[in-house]
């Protein structure tokens, strides 16, 4: 089974900094399409997302919780599934203590990762992890799966040779 990790602020949406709602959300260019093929290629596809703006203050973690389940219809309606998601409250810095701690799920760590490859059964090199940026990369170095850095642009076109067996 081969899985697609993609991270949310900067690859599948317009990151105008700490994106909690709807109103803020902006996909990017060919993002629906991209999961859509991924999805019908029959590749798994995982949203793994750092969301310091909870730790912050900026937003709750219903509304990160909201806001996802908002994509997964989304492109679901552009015939694509997410499968599963994970997300990282924590800051080490945080101005809320509840979420001011070093987590291993916050990237560049893998846990995210790492945790939904055990709970999919699937293994590293049968995985890719698409991210805007170095930590995204390191975290997919750190779980043993090939990381690719979007450099902005269509997603849909960015992802069709990853997908290429």
């Amino acid at each position: 089974m081969r899985a697609l990790f993609l991270d949310r602020d900067g690859t599948i949406n317009v990151d105008h900094g700490y994106v909690g709602t709807r109103d803020r959300f902006e996909w990017v260019e060919g993002a629906r399409e991209a999961i859509a093929l991924a999805s019908q290629s029959g590749w798994k596809v995982f949203i793994v997302t750092n969301q310091s703006g909870v730790a912050r203050g900026l937003y709750t973690e219903d509304d990160v919780r909201s806001l996802l389940a908002w994509i997964v219809e989304e492109c679901a309606a552009y015939g694509g599934t997410i499968d599963d998601t994970r997300y990282c409250p924590h800051h080490p810095e945080a101005p809320l203590e509840a979420y001011r701690r070093v987590s291993d799920w916050r990237k560049p760590e893998p846990g995210m990762l790492l945790d939904l490859l055990r709970a999919w059964g699937l293994k590293p090199e049968c995985c890719a992890m698409i991210g805007d940026r170095a930590s995204d990369l390191a975290a997919a170095q750190r779980a043993g799966m090939p990381g690719y850095l979007f450099p902005g642009g269509n997603l849909l076109a960015f992802v069709r040779p990853i997908l290429r067996p």
